[in-house]
């Protein structure tokens, strides 16, 4: 049996414009309210979920828009608000820590959080109120 390609029927409407896929990475990007943020906010506020390797911390930042000024400063930055000193030349394979004086900073509202992440967030925050509580009847 031998196949034959379907005949094709001309277009009824002669006047319709074809249209050709798109590539959605080459679609201009729209971010969210939170690259409108101050680069050091955004940064702070990821740390304050978790701690991030510097490459790892970069590709987030990326995904929700950064410019290549705020990429060049990160290093600046993380040396303002990470925790720990970094004495290596492997920062790349370093975790990045929140300073404990800037959790009081932190917004519980931020628009780059997810519900879970203010679960998380909301946890973290107790947990650290509850050890300065400690830390303060200890003393």
């Amino acid at each position: 049996e031998v196949r034959r390609a379907p005949l094709t029927t001309p277009d009824p409407v002669p006047e319709r414009q074809r249209m050709t896929p798109v590539n959605p990475a080459n679609l201009p990007r729209t971010f969210c309210g939170v690259s409108r943020r101050p680069f050091r906010d955004r940064v702070i506020h990821l740390l304050a979920l978790r701690s991030h390797r510097k490459p790892e911390l970069l590709a987030h930042l990326q995904r929700n828009g950064v410019t290549q000024k705020d990429r060049d400063s990160l290093g600046n930055i993380l040396q303002q608000v990470r925790s720990g000193v970094c004495t290596s030349n492997f920062s790349l394979f370093l975790f990045f820590y929140l300073k404990a004086h800037l959790f009081q900073d932190i917004q519980k509202d931020w628009s780059g959080y997810s519900g879970r992440d203010r679960r998380t967030l909301e946890i973290i925050l107790s947990r650290k109120a509850a050890a300065s509580e400690n830390a303060t009847s200890t003393s």
